[in-house]
């Protein structure tokens, strides 16, 4: 098959070579977190990650929400924060660098007015990820600071406006939760105007005891040997009990009582002084107290340790697998066929001719490697919808995309592939692409493009090999030629390919067939 614009040694590689990690390589990743964000760069040396420069900025993000929308003040003080944090990132290459975004992301609806001047700055695209993907990657971290054991563990991450926890043995989680209790959002909710009192500290931990009731039976004591914290609340918090004496190198039910009694000496969070608490966690460490001992005792724990191990160590081991190829979402969308029983054999041969129409068409349309990765995810998982009713499988499919835990994946790719999977089939339905801007707005509409031609061409392929044919594309059409009378030979496809001519222009593209 001839395919135009898609030499073998022009086609876009679907990701770095592993050889590239070699000693001396920089990785970075960033973590907007709700209370503070992150910066660590690593180095490999010797096939292992050494950290190189790390910064933390508290910018409270959360304190900004107004609802479901991010004040602007919050917005200018990430922002800032950022453009200090790029000065750092000019010596990582962009593809890198991964930049995460957490709970107050994940709530706001206006993210998009952070998230687009942030990925100016940064010069890398922004992740806000799911709670449960979330939890993931703080359990990744952890796991490489903890002896290499076989023993099960509990991991929690008490943030500024989520909480994650998991469960897991060495490198693998097999729970993952997050809840919406953070030290930042219930500082707000809970301590009006920075007031200590006893029913200002028991409305925070009876709130905090509703929210981890609803995972008690899964992550109470008895499924787990050992407990570590992995967060600055808990980091803090291990760090004053080791200060005043009141327990050894470790968190423990007794001491964490203690520190509460002994916070609820003081009126108001400025007043509060306690040796091994720093300036910036005055504000949060109340909150953070009440969610800690609600924390223990719904869970039925006695003692935690600390771990230096947290969201921004589990992005950057994440960020090797994918470089290495061992990318944890082609585990995931794996998982998904298995799970809906798709035929492999037809998903397999739509990605085939999802790679080859990509790669013909890259150039000319703008599309980068981890299009041609979404396009692929896309086709594999394009029948999932067949599994609750062939009728509109491809809204079905869609569904399922958008409402999925997949690990690995961001909210965004997950909008993405479900967007292709919709518009796969039938008509481009209005509305279909979202408030997209107009550089992914293009960009999807050709993805689209591109999935809509892989699935028709199966229908074909089962029967007989499908002819040599060549790809032309432009900015703004696409041109098939075929081998003389092959059309005529098959008028079913000669039609469904002139129906995609109407889709294809609703697009703002040209489909011509010759």
């Amino acid at each position: 098959m001839e395919e135009s614009q898609s030499k073998p040694e022009e086609r876009v590689d679907q990701q770095e070579n592993p050889e590239a990690l070699r000693d001396g390589s920089l990785l970075a990743a960033v973590d907007l977190g709700s209370n503070s964000f992150h910066l660590l760069i690593a180095r490999i040396e010797q096939g292992e990650i050494r950290p190189a420069q790390a910064l933390s900025e508290k910018v409270q993000l959360a304190a900004g929400l107004e609802g479901d929308l991010l004040s602007q003040e919050a917005i200018d003080r990430g922002l800032e924060c950022l453009s200090r944090f790029a000065q750092l990132l000019q010596s990582v290459e962009p593809q890198r660098i991964r930049v995460v975004g957490t709970s107050a992301l994940r709530r706001a609806s206006n993210r998009r007015s952070f998230t687009e001047p942030a990925r100016r700055i940064l010069g890398a695209p922004i992740d806000v990820i799911y709670g449960r993907e979330e939890a993931r990657l703080v359990y990744l971290g952890v796991a490489h600071t903890l002896a290499d054991d076989t023993q099960s563990r509990l991991v929690v991450d008490i943030g500024g406006g989520s909480t994650e926890f998991a469960i897991g043995e060495r490198f693998e989680p097999r729970r993952l939760e997050s809840l919406q209790l953070g030290c930042v959002t219930y500082s707000r909710d809970c301590f009006k105007d920075g007031l200590l009192s006893k029913s200002n500290y028991k409305s925070a931990y009876d709130r905090a005891c509703v929210e981890v009731s609803h995972i008690r039976k899964q992550f109470r004591s008895k499924h787990w040997v050992e407990a570590v914290g992995s967060s600055g609340t808990l980091q803090a918090i291990e760090g004053i009990l080791t200060a005043q004496q009141w327990a050894d190198g470790v968190i423990t039910r007794k001491g964490i009582q203690r520190m509460r009694k002994t916070l609820l000496d003081f009126k108001h969070f400025d007043d509060i002084a306690l040796e091994g608490l720093s300036e910036v966690r005055r504000s949060v460490i109340a909150a953070g107290v009440a969610i800690t001992e609600a924390i223990f005792d719904v869970l039925e724990i006695d003692e935690m340790r600390s771990s230096r191990g947290a969201l921004r160590e589990g992005v950057v081991y994440d960020l090797v697998g994918r470089l290495s190829h061992e990318d944890v979402r082609e585990r995931s969308i794996m998982a998904l066929m298995q799970r809906y029983h798709v035929d492999e054999e037809a998903s397999q041969l739509v990605a085939q001719r999802a790679r080859m129409l990509f790669d013909a068409t890259y150039k000319p349309w703008d599309l980068q490697a981890s299009d041609r990765e979404l396009l692929v995810w896309a086709a594999l998982s394009q029948e999932i919808g067949k599994a609750i009713a062939h009728k509109h499988y491809h809204r079905h499919g869609a569904y399922l995309l958008r409402n999925s835990d997949l690990p690995g994946f961001p909210q965004h790719e997950q909008e993405d592939m479900a967007i292709l999977v919709e518009g796969q089939h039938g008509k481009i339905r209005q509305g279909l692409f979202g408030d997209s801007d107009d550089l992914a707005l293009l960009r999807l509409q050709r993805l689209v493009a591109l999935l809509r031609l892989a699935t028709l061409f199966k229908y074909v392929e089962p029967l007989e090999k499908l002819p040599d044919f060549t790809i032309k594309a432009s900015p703004k059409s696409l041109r098939l030629d075929f081998p003389s009378d092959w059309l005529e030979q098959h008028p079913l496809t000669a039609q469904e390919l002139a129906q995609q001519q109407e889709a294809f222009k609703r697009m703002d593209l040209r489909l011509e067939v010759n």
